[in-house]
């Protein structure tokens, strides 16, 4: 936000400086994160691995529950690696000084654009182009004219409906913070800082439990039929 002293802006006060600064940052604190969990594997976890391993575990666990095992399984490098980039993005905000990638709109919907296209193209893969189309038009042959066209409108809302939830949240929090440590700086606002951390958790995790309803309304077509 214009105004807001940032370190990355101290070296390019340019917005798409400072937002591609602090994304790349979010992405090295990701993969840091990952290579420290797996640098050095062990049978009993320990530190960053311990961690990963108990985020990793939760995500699959949420997965099952949606999806079923084996498609949680299958699309648990994709969730988990959202859920955590998105965290890391999210978190990254809280600390004077840098700003949350997720507060920028140019930010989340590249991350919706990738589970809108990835969720289509496994449910063509698994159901084929004719069934998975066919799917549009609902169970009713004689409301297919009706039941077509709003299901594609309803399958495109998705990425406004994603991307905005993200973007307009985090970007909230960010000025509730902002506005707080204005008003009432030094320790005075240390218990915002654990509702904004619970918040940037809350919000990864709607992010992964979307992308795996999304997934699995496409890949589960036969189930759903049921």
């Amino acid at each position: 936000m214009e105004g807001i002293f940032t370190f990355i802006g101290a070296i390019n006060h340019s917005h798409w400086f400072i937002f591609m600064g602090h994304t790349l940052l979010a992405a090295f604190i990701t993969l840091f994160l990952a290579k420290a969990a797996t640098a050095s594997m062990k049978v009993v976890p320990t530190g960053t691995q311990n961690v990963l391993e108990a985020y990793l575990q939760g995500v699959l666990g949420m997965g099952k529950d949606v999806v079923g095992a084996s498609n949680a399984r299958k699309y648990l490098p994709l969730i988990a690696t959202l859920g955590l980039f998105i965290f890391v993005s999210n978190v990254i905000g809280i600390i004077p000084g840098f700003e949350s990638p997720t507060a920028n709109i140019n930010f989340t919907l590249p991350l919706t654009l990738i589970v809108f296209f990835y969720y289509n193209f496994e449910g063509v893969r698994k159901n084929g182009l004719g069934s998975y189309i066919a799917h549009f038009a609902g169970p009713v042959k004689w409301l297919a004219p009706l039941m077509f066209p709003i299901e594609i409108v309803s399958h495109i809302s998705r990425i406004v409906s994603l991307s905005f939830r993200l973007f307009g949240n985090v970007r909230g929090d960010d000025l509730f913070l902002w506005v707080l440590l204005m008003l009432a700086p030094y320790l005075v606002p240390l218990p915002a800082y654990v509702l904004l951390t619970f918040m940037a958790f809350l919000q990864a995790f709607i992010f992964m439990m979307l992308s795996y309803v999304y997934l699995a309304g496409a890949v589960m077509l036969h189930e759903e039929s049921h």
